[in-house]
């Protein structure tokens, strides 16, 4: 299964949307397979959720998210962990031995707003 972490820095981000990057992990049979860094590429409604599904994400790890962003994962078919805190490591060892554990999600509307990232303009293509 391929995972998205939102990540700032060696932790996990509390804002979901407004990390600076996600760390996408690949584990199979309980062990890490491959791990790549990859640039949030903007804070756009419904983009980014588009943008992991298109990587093949199926699980998301964050500290918080708000219920827009929660909507457009779960009609893509892409479960959420929120209210996690640590390392990117920390979280990684306990999806390894199914023990991940999600809590009350660290956002509250707006709350993400002067944290990680801050585009007028996405990097992906406009349709």
């Amino acid at each position: 299964m391929r995972i998205a972490i939102s990540t700032h820095g060696k932790n996990v981000s509390p804002h979901f949307g407004r990390c600076p990057s996600y760390t996408l992990v690949d584990i199979e049979d309980g062990k890490e397979v491959n791990k790549v860094e990859i640039e949030n590429p903007c804070h756009s409604p419904g983009f980014i959720p588009e943008f992991l599904n298109d990587k093949g994400v199926g699980l998301i790890v964050c500290g918080g998210m708000g219920a827009r962003a929660a909507g457009f994962f779960k009609e893509l078919g892409i479960s959420m962990v929120t209210g996690v805190e640590g390392t990117v490591e920390e979280v990684i060892q306990k999806l390894e031995k199914g023990v991940l554990e999600g809590g009350v999600s660290l956002c509250t509307p707006g709350k993400g707003k002067g944290y990680g990232i801050e585009k007028n303009e996405c990097d992906h293509a406009h349709q």
